[in-house]
């Protein structure tokens, strides 16, 4: 007899020694005392400069917009795998518990990441709009209750398979959440607060009557889950191997310009193989651009010299220890062993491009300061950056790769 509830406690109970096995490389690594690091000096920061603010800041607006965003993103953990579409797909009207349970559980994860951004925005919100901590709760039992909304409407969403409709829905809900959330931070009237929120209740009632004679969309659901769960096994793998990690290839042909300059012969074997990997595979080049990003923008507000030293060699070494998995990006692939080729010309491959990847990071992070004025600041960062990267492709990820 079939039971659709014994079945979500056996792949919850899956999913938990999966990822909890995970879980205690990632916190026992360092780069865990560099995060706790960065985010006790943001905090710092943040707090010195929420004291500069006066009430015509739109606190209101920016807590509204950060929290819509992640009230209308609203994922749900089905833990489906690829057989189901075939085993499961007779039994897709008995899933209904098991579905409703992955709502619950989805619901609770996602609620513990709003009460972290809200106590986040609590001070911004007391200093701007004078109001007090006590607004606490309120605030996230409100959330909760429109968190729950926006995942039953995810749900009746991912009937469809069409882009258009998901891309639609995640719009109209943001905007529903952002003036939900602007009218209760700026203290407006309760009825029209509430009023301002029964428009995610049509919206609900109306998917629900059209999905009605719809079927599940097995393959978007199985690939939903695959993406989360690759994602989390991407963080694991710069602690450790994980074998289930899938690669994810993409041929951003807009990029070839940039390896046009290797050169077709025996010794740059690697450096076509690495670079084209930096470009296209899992998510190098999207983590080295955010990290970029996220860094020079740290750098550009950030005022005091020594600080903006350190945070210039925090976030080189956070991309470089990121970039390490890369040298074993093709470790379980037979092809790369039969390469007439030495293993001193893929070490100093895959050193020149960590090299090179480091010195133009730092090269932007000095352009930031520039941007500023401070030419001293800037080329201290650019020298300190290039001395650094110097050290952490040609001495520190050697003896990583012999670990």
């Amino acid at each position: 007899m079939f039971d659709a509830n014994a079945l979500w406690r056996e792949r919850f109970s899956r999913f938990v020694k999966d990822t909890g096995r995970y879980m205690r490389y990632i916190f026992n690594g360092h780069l865990v005392i560099v995060f706790l690091f960065l985010i006790g000096t943001a905090a710092y920061y943040y707090q010195e400069w929420i004291k500069t603010l006066g009430p015509e800041f739109p606190a209101a607006l920016i807590m509204a917009g950060a929290l819509g965003v992640l009230l209308a993103y609203s994922p749900i953990n089905t833990f489906l795998i690829e057989a189901d579409k075939i085993f499961l797909l007779p039994l897709e009207t008995r899933l209904g518990s098991y579905f409703r349970r992955s709502i619950i559980f989805s619901l609770a994860i996602q609620s513990y990441l709003l009460l972290m951004v809200l106590a986040v925005l609590m001070p911004l919100y007391v200093q701007v709009c004078g109001g007090a901590f006590r607004s606490f709760f309120l605030f996230l039992s409100a959330l909760i209750i429109l968190k729950a909304l926006n995942l039953v409407v995810s749900w009746k969403v991912l009937y469809y398979i069409e882009i258009s409709v998901h891309v639609t829905d995640m719009i109209i809900r943001f905007l529903i959440n952002s003036v939900f959330l602007y009218l209760l931070f700026s203290g407006a009237a309760i009825w029209l607060t509430v009023a301002c929120a029964l428009p995610m209740v049509f919206l609900l009632l109306y998917y629900r009557a059209q999905v009605h004679e719809k079927g599940l969309k097995w393959e978007l659901l199985i690939d939903q889950e695959e993406k989360r769960m690759n994602a989390f096994y991407r963080v694991a793998n710069l602690f450790t191997d994980v074998p289930r990690l899938k690669d994810r290839i993409k041929r951003r042909r807009w990029m070839d310009w940039l390896l046009h300059r290797i050169p077709f012969s025996q010794e740059g074997t690697y450096s076509h193989i690495y670079a084209r990997t930096f470009l296209r595979a899992g998510d190098y080049s999207g983590l080295f651009i955010r990290l970029t990003f996220i860094g020079a923008l740290a750098l550009y507000f950030l005022s005091y010299g020594p600080g903006q030293l350190l945070f210039t060699l925090l976030f080189l070494y956070l991309t470089g220890f990121q970039l390490l998995p890369l040298w074993n990006h093709h470790q379980n692939k037979l092809w790369p062993e039969l390469y007439p080729v030495t293993g001193t010309a893929r070490e100093r491959a895959f050193t020149r491009l960590l090299s090179l990847v480091l010195y133009i990071q730092s090269g932007f992070f000095a352009a930031a300061l520039l941007i500023k004025g401070e030419w001293a600041g800037a080329a201290a960062a650019f020298a300190v950056g290039l001395a650094f990267s110097f050290w952490f492709a040609n001495v520190y990820s050697k003896k990583r790769r012999q670990v």
